[in-house]
């Protein structure tokens, strides 16, 4: 098999996608060497596959982690996230928060009547009256952002 360039459109599409995977020189299985259609780059084909080849063909658990880069435990890991959502589950899903989780209404309700009593505080003041009544430490542009964020939903 060739060797890809690391910046062709389909590692960046898989980058983008969060599927890239980080070790594709860890796949040593035959068919992600021999064949064009295979491809180790790509995080969600191999964990498929490597799944598939214990269920479907029989493979021990640890000679199919092993050639495809995994450890046992990503192996059960993989496994487990299949079993409860098929295919789509093994996209790699993005960390942290998925919202502004800080920022409740509860909060901006505050920020929103400081405001209103006095229209010269800027967002870094805003967010040290926040970090004072509630303990939260908030970045001045979030505060901002979820400002303009509440007020297009009330337009």
């Amino acid at each position: 098999m060739t060797k890809r360039p690391n910046r062709d459109p389909k590692s960046r599409a898989l980058q983008q996608e969060g599927s890239l995977h980080p070790h594709p020189e860890q796949v040593t299985d035959e068919l992600f060497l021999t064949h064009e259609f295979f491809d180790p780059r790509d995080l969600v084909q191999v964990k498929y596959e490597m799944l598939r080849r214990v269920q479907s063909e029989g493979q021990a658990v640890s000679q199919s982690a092993a050639r495809f880069g995994f450890s046992r435990p990503s192996f059960y890991q993989a496994q487990a996230t299949f079993q409860q959502g098929g295919l789509p589950a093994l996209m790699p899903q993005k960390r942290g928060p998925k919202k502004a989780h800080k920022l409740t209404a509860e909060v901006l309700a505050f920020v929103r009547q400081a405001q209103q009593q006095d229209s010269s505080l800027r967002p870094a003041a805003l967010a040290s009256l926040v970090q004072q009544r509630y303990g939260i430490t908030v970045h001045p542009r979030s505060l901002e952002r979820a400002l303009t964020r509440s007020q297009k939903k009330l337009r």
